[in-house]
């Protein structure tokens, strides 16, 4: 019999050895609710907890009640603590890739070099625009977060946000990717001058950057310059740094939840992520399906029956059969939303066969979207509660509630 472990969400944020809990899946998925949502549980339940989003959406600050995210944490009011479990605390907080670039740069270099960096219109560039910063800043805003942490007892529990699509584990690559590029021939070619005496250079070096001082003019090439060698002075410690954060991730104290809805490219998305988690040995700590289709009472008529029905209904012509043919209707609306649940279960259970063993949790579709503490408290408690089972067990709703 193939085993149906259950992702326990309460046990997760409890455990005191989970320091990190990252959120990625496709967009659309709910991730980012899910994320503030499991935020605000582990607080409720006496966690210091940070949330860190990097989704452009910005749908967090909205639902929790902050008129505002940006680079600085934002203390979250309005918590409901439960006494027994002692004070906990909630700040959330977005990634902004040129304000944490900027804060790596004061940080690095001296009062008159930070200057001279800041100001350079090639830092200008990369900070704000150069394919892959956001994955490279998201890694060292982890990594920050974490430190403070650490030294100052902020926080004991960081859940992150990724964007969405599958650029949300590009960040996995970023140490690779920032080596790479300070590696480079090219950034090589342009170090040279800055690196030691020009007669001390190759001629074909001074050939070539006396080519491109032609071609670009030399107080172009001067800038380039001068922002490459602030790239070797000043970030070389942030390559190390994002390996580090890199092997924080792998750490048993991070856990990785992927997040999906029950249709079949969420799905096939979703096994992306887990292969690719295991691939980078990351510690996944299960699935979460959202919005899953369910039935009150679960399924009272099969849908051939309900189709039979409204056909037999419809059929009347006369004035006083209206009624009959508005409850064909409903039969038709009711057979629509049988045949959407048992396709989602067939989806959500042919991807718990091909990923056996991986832990999951569901959660029902609602009918409204989240939009303050309200509502993410309630996707918390379906998220505790929302382990699969055989059949359709359906947790009892309340029409008022908001849904995602």
């Amino acid at each position: 019999m193939t085993s149906r472990p259950r992702l326990d969400v309460d046990a997760l944020l409890d455990d005191p050895q989970t320091k990190i809990v990252v959120c990625c899946g496709s967009g659309g998925v709910g991730k980012t609710t899910t994320a503030a949502a499991l935020a605000l549980r582990a607080a409720e339940r006496g966690r210091r907890v940070v949330v860190l989003t990097i989704d452009p959406a910005k749908r967090l600050a909205q639902s929790l009640g902050i008129e505002a995210l940006d680079n600085t944490p934002r203390t979250v009011r309005g918590l409901r603590q439960d006494p027994g479990r002692g004070s906990g605390s909630l700040a959330a907080t977005m990634l902004d890739m040129k304000s944490t670039f900027d804060e790596v740069v004061v940080s690095q270099a001296t009062p008159d070099k930070a200057r001279q960096i800041l100001g350079n219109p090639f830092y200008i560039a990369l900070s704000t625009s150069f394919a892959g910063t956001q994955e490279y800043m998201a890694m060292e805003k982890l990594g920050q977060l974490h430190t403070q942490a650490t030294a100052e007892g902020t926080y004991d529990l960081i859940v992150v946000d990724t964007p969405p699509s599958r650029s949300a584990l590009d960040f996995l690559d970023a140490p690779e990717r920032l080596s790479a590029f300070l590696d480079g021939r090219f950034i090589r070619l342009l170090m040279a001058p800055a690196r030691g005496p020009a007669r001390l250079l190759g001629s074909g070096i001074s050939m070539v950057t006396h080519a491109m001082s032609t071609i670009l003019g030399s107080h172009v090439l001067e800038d380039m310059q001068t922002f490459v060698a602030a790239l070797d002075t000043v970030f070389g410690g942030f390559r190390q740094r994002a390996a580090r954060t890199y092997s924080l991730l792998q750490a048993p104290g991070t856990a990785f939840v992927v997040v999906a809805t029950p249709e079949r490219d969420a799905l096939d998305e979703a096994s992306y992520f887990l292969n690719r988690l295991g691939e980078e040995q990351m510690p996944l700590a299960g699935v979460i399906v959202n919005r899953m289709t369910e039935l009150e009472g679960g399924e009272v008529v099969t849908v051939e029956q309900a189709l039979d029905a409204a056909a037999a209904l419809g059929s009347a012509g006369s004035q006083a059969d209206r009624s009959a043919r508005v409850c064909a209707g409903l039969l038709k609306v009711y057979a629509d939303r049988v045949a959407t649940a048992t396709t989602q279960l067939q989806y959500r259970e042919d991807f718990r066969t091909a990923h056996d063993g991986v832990p999951m949790a569901s959660v029902p579709a609602l009918i409204s979207d989240v939009h303050d503490l309200d509502g993410l408290r309630m996707v918390g408690e379906l998220l505790a509660k929302g382990s699969p089972k055989s059949g359709r067990k359906t947790p009892a709703k309340d029409p008022t509630k908001p849904k995602r």
